[in-house]
């Protein structure tokens, strides 16, 4: 839908129970974008970014993509969003009993209707992407940290998601295969013109990847700026954004 947002958050309210994390949360999301939710530990990123795939209904407020009330559709249409999202857990959550192969096909065998040669042929299209290419038979345990994140991402762009979903993707990963994967998902997002929005708190990575960004803040339970990060780091006058945005890693 060109020229209007991909997503568009409205007034969101997260909470658990009678606990509120945050409240007020208004924000798009463009198309092509990539997109960061930052602020400091415990003030509802990831909560957020569950929200947004669809695990948790907000308490209040509303959730478009691309212009469709996620949480008031008919179910059959809520599924039909959720299973147009690839998602990037903190882990690479691989089952670590099956081969990078077996995991690629699992969303593959669920949610599609391709055949087990066409399913063998997108494995390894999707692996040679992630650079991969040849460890198909290869089980989690037998790669290091950043092959097991890119095989994730292999897993999670199964299905051509419209957007991806990162949760700290450069979590326990050396700054070389952190700055890989940053490069990664940039060229994934040039080729295949994906939207991606990514929880972190990596400044290298906030600062290489990120178009547009939020800071949420866990006292005011709201979002206290937004914008480009890089400008953020020239204009802000909040000493909370500065002290993230500055603070040595």
């Amino acid at each position: 839908m060109v020229g209007s947002p991909h997503l568009d958050i409205r007034n969101l309210t997260m909470a658990y129970g009678e606990l509120v994390i945050q409240e007020n949360i208004n924000f798009t999301v463009n198309h092509g974008e990539v997109f960061i939710i930052m602020g400091s530990s415990g003030c509802g990123k990831s909560t957020l970014l569950r929200h947004l795939v669809g695990l948790i209904e907000p308490s209040f407020g509303d959730i478009f993509v691309n212009g469709i009330n996620l949480w008031k559709a008919a179910l059959e249409e809520r599924n039909q969003i959720i299973s147009r999202n690839g998602v990037l857990y903190q882990g690479g959550a691989l089952w670590s009993s099956m081969t990078l192969a077996e995991n690629i096909a699992l969303p593959l065998t669920e949610y599609s209707e391709l055949n087990q040669k066409q399913i063998q042929e997108v494995i390894s299209y999707k692996l040679s992407l992630v650079g991969l290419a040849g460890f198909e038979d290869y089980y989690p345990s037998e790669i290091s940290g950043g092959m097991r994140k890119r095989a994730g991402l292999a897993r999670a762009m199964a299905l051509d998601p419209d957007i991806l979903f990162f949760d700290e993707p450069s979590a326990g990963l050396d700054p070389v295969s952190s700055r890989l994967l940053d490069d990664l998902i940039l060229e994934l997002r040039d080729s295949l013109g994906a939207t991606v929005v990514i929880v972190s708190h990596e400044l290298a990575s906030i600062f290489t990847v990120g178009d547009n960004s939020i800071f949420l803040d866990p006292d005011e339970k709201t979002i206290i700026a937004s914008g480009s990060p890089k400008e953020l780091l020239k204009k802000s006058s909040d000493p909370r954004v500065l002290n993230f945005l500055t603070r040595k890693t």
